[in-house]
């Protein structure tokens, strides 16, 4: 290993790092090497209750600043994480398997895009004037409280920073829990954040599975719940919020199609196809995993992509010449080879991939069924690693038609050379985060999230202002009140 990867404690609470070995110990796994790097101890009740009263303290005091000195704290953390990028992207490597390729340039450097992003609007955060003839009225942004995070395996960093930073913007306090699968990179951002000037309590980081987050949704203290995770998760998540009208954002799932019409540029929806399938080998919420292609172009498709993939560098992901990662965990490479089985058992043609590559640790070839109907398991459920699955169709109607029927609705992609149409498409696309001749694209000035069952609320731009902050509206009368008696 190039570094340590053993956190000074397994987590990070009122501005500094805390342990308490009662809480159950947590391996961290190398995905390259299925070898343990680190160990963590879950959040037992006493760090879980710390944690939330030092967030509940600290929040009182930073909602009282002018947002613009908010601002100038997240700002700096972001100068402080670009600082150290490549430091944070070999321990996101380290945490997930990701590329060291892939980290230096999506992982921290997303995560410093959203502290200086929403650390800008943080002084803009205004009320509204209403004028009622004589009288008026008047609105203010008030912050929630304690916000409670949680967050997905597969960006743990940026993941960390898309919540915290709006939350922290608004005025809120926030504690957040890291996938048990990548428990490390949440720390270094604490600890930059306190470098940076937040106040002691304002995020703290704790670690756990399930039943931490549980005590932590359920913790009368808590006002807000954000989740990025799967379906069932949200489900879950939602109800337990619901139980005390807690505001929630749920990013959940997706089984996204992407389009690609006969006239489109091949060699630009093939790499769209690889963007919205094989990055991050596959673990990507919004991928397109069901690829549309009109018949008269699926062999060509096929071919070229066939071909492009030759190009996949599978190895050591320190190495940067590495493109192509492992699985996160065991659990996981499992779960996508049981679908991949389940995809030849069910008659779809596998055209290549469909293995583990002969190496140590979790890495399973990149894998395109084609001539899959729409239902297979592999077209109806969410897999979460390199599998895609090829339609092929003969018009646009059929194409949208089967493209929506879903109970899904995370992204959706359209390649064509038509404007018209590339437009048309994707208004009759039931999706929350939509491309036309790109995939994947994720900048912190555009809003992310779904419809349906991929999730309710958005991160990211102001919108996610909306859903870290509420409205108190005033009424002002000028004059003397009139009663009946």
């Amino acid at each position: 290993m190039t570094q340590d990867t053993q956190p000074v404690a397994s987590h990070y609470v009122d501005g500094a790092y805390l342990e308490d070995t009662d809480g159950t110990p947590i391996p961290v796994i190398y995905a390259a090497t299925g070898v343990r790097i680190a160990t963590v101890h879950a959040a037992t009740p006493a760090v879980i209750d710390k944690a939330l009263a030092a967030a509940a303290r600290a929040q009182s005091d930073w909602a009282r600043l002018p947002g613009r000195e908010r601002g100038r704290v997240l700002i700096r953390a972001a100068q402080i994480l670009r600082e150290r990028n490549r430091e944070m992207s070999v321990l996101e490597t380290f945490d997930t398997g990701k590329p060291l390729q892939e980290t230096l340039v999506a992982d921290a450097a997303s995560a410093a895009d959203a502290l200086e992003y929403f650390g800008g609007l943080a002084g803009s955060l205004t009320g509204e004037h209403i004028p009622l003839g004589g009288d008026w009225a008047y609105t203010m942004r008030e912050p929630l409280g304690v916000c409670v995070g949680i967050g997905a395996w597969n960006y743990p960093t940026q993941i960390a920073a898309w919540k915290a930073a709006p939350a922290l913007a608004c005025g809120n306090a926030m504690v957040f829990k890291p996938s048990e699968v990548t428990p490390l990179c949440a720390l270094k951002l604490a600890e930059i954040l306190t470098e940076a000037g937040a106040p002691a309590g304002l995020f703290n980081v704790v670690q756990g599975a399930g039943e931490a987050g549980q005590a932590l949704i359920s913790d009368p203290r808590v006002a807000k719940v954000s989740l990025t995770g799967s379906v069932p998760t949200g489900r879950k998540v939602y109800a337990a919020a619901a139980a005390d009208m807690k505001h929630v954002t749920m990013e959940l799932g997706g089984k996204s199609p992407l389009l690609i019409f006969e006239d489109a540029d091949l060699d630009n929806a093939v790499s769209g196809a690889i963007l919205a399938n094989f990055y991050s080998s596959g673990q990507i919420c919004s991928n397109g995993t069901r690829v549309f292609i009109q018949k008269s172009v699926k062999q060509a498709f096929l071919a070229r992509l066939t071909d492009r993939l030759k190009g996949v560098v599978m190895g050591d992901p320190l190495d940067e010449a590495t493109n192509f990662g492992p699985m996160v965990s065991a659990r996981q490479i499992e779960i996508v080879e049981g679908y991949i089985a389940k995809g030849v058992e069910e008659g779809a043609r596998l055209v290549t991939g469909g293995r583990r590559a002969d190496r140590e640790g979790f890495f399973l070839e990149p894998t395109v069924f084609a001539d899959v109907t729409d239902d297979m398991t592999i077209a109806r459920e969410e897999i979460f690693g390199p599998v895609m699955a090829v339609f092929d169709f003969e018009d646009e109607d059929e194409a949208v038609a089967r493209a929506n029927a879903t109970e899904f609705g995370l992204s959706a992609g359209v390649f064509t050379r038509d404007i018209s149409r590339a437009h048309r498409v994707i208004g009759a696309l039931k999706a929350g985060t939509c491309f036309i001749n790109s995939y994947n694209d994720a900048p912190v000035e555009m809003p992310f999230g779904g419809v349906r069952m991929s999730g309710v609320g958005r991160e990211n731009a102001k919108a996610a202002i909306e859903h870290y902050s509420q409205l108190k509206s005033v009424y002002v009368r000028m004059g003397d009140v009139e009663a009946p008696y």
